[in-house]
């Protein structure tokens, strides 16, 4: 078996989202979110004369590739799986499995800027070659669309008060680190539930920095034009805004989980869910990885019949 890179990201629910999508010793299959390289590894085991092909937009998580025949990693996000499959000359993959969300490299490594509990640099972008950054977010948003995203990406009730505090605070001086972040919206910092509200609030900052909602948006569209017939999807999400969009467009075939019947009353989808229960962690995987705890997989299957394409 490859080795994955446990010190990058140990990945969460490891076989229930790789045994999730049947794997054929000589399919084509994606990795969507290559990361450490632990569902890849697993992967890649069970494949004989088959094809990995994965994807990753931030090139630290390029250092843990694989040197195998039968994988090959793009520097890329999972948005534009088709334009690479176009350029393979590949018609359709039996499987994909994306792991959303940060890895435990991006949480632990203090230049990047994901974590409030470091003094570092504000960033948090996954692809560091893209210019846009938090720093540019928090200094140059207009106090409305702060406030917007700490609403909607955050869900946190005062965000029109955090709003207000980055605009006076970034008056007197650009923000130009977390901490100088967090000293700007102190005051309304929780004691009892600070770590909390804090993660909500570089998570925002984060989803938008890197437009993780839209990309997943584009992401799941995509899948049933890039599956073969009887191809699954296995996603791994981490918070409500991720995994209420992949429930949806498993359950719905459209992103806002508008049921759309055919005259027999059955939903017209282009995938049939797995499992319509969510599979979570249970208590040893989270008492070995307590950053699991949060994870949520959801598996479908391409079925043509239930499509109206």
């Amino acid at each position: 078996m490859k080795i994955m890179n446990k010190e990058y990201h140990i990945p969460a629910l490891l076989h229930q989202t790789v045994d999730g999508i049947n794997i054929k010793p000589d399919g084509i299959y994606i990795d969507a979110t290559f990361g450490g390289g632990g569902h890849s590894a697993l992967l890649l085991s069970k494949l004989t004369t088959g094809q990995l092909i994965a994807f990753d937009q931030d090139l630290d998580a390029h250092k843990n590739a694989f040197n195998d025949k039968k994988f090959t990693l793009f520097h890329s996000n999972f948005a534009y799986i088709q334009n690479f499959l176009d350029y393979l000359k590949i018609d359709g993959v039996d499987g994909i499995i994306a792991d959303l969300g940060l890895s435990t490299h991006h949480i632990d490594v203090p230049e990047r800027g994901f974590s409030f509990r470091f003094d570092a640099p504000l960033d948090m972008r996954m692809n560091t070659n893209q210019e846009f950054d938090a720093k540019k977010l928090i200094n140059n948003y207009k106090e409305a669309d702060l406030r917007n995203i700490f609403k909607n990406y955050g869900e946190l009730n005062n965000a029109h008060q955090l709003a207000v505090a980055i605009s006076k605070a970034r008056r007197q001086k650009e923000l130009k680190t977390t901490f100088d972040l967090v000293k700007a919206f102190e005051k309304f910092i929780p004691k009892k539930t600070e770590h909390k509200f804090l993660a909500k609030i570089f998570q925002a900052i984060r989803i938008e920095v890197n437009n993780e909602i839209g990309t997943l948006e584009k992401f799941l569209l995509a899948i049933p034009g890039v599956l073969n017939d009887k191809g699954r999807a296995a996603i791994i999400s981490y918070h409500s805004l991720e995994d209420k969009l992949v429930k949806n467009f498993f359950r719905t075939g459209n992103l806002e989980g508008k049921r759309i019947t055919d005259m027999y009353g059955n939903v017209i989808r282009p995938l049939e869910p797995i499992n319509n229960k969510v599979i979570v962690p249970d208590d040893l995987e989270i008492d070995e990885n307590n950053r699991a705890r949060s994870a949520k997989l959801r598996i479908a299957e391409k079925n043509t019949k239930n499509d109206n394409s």
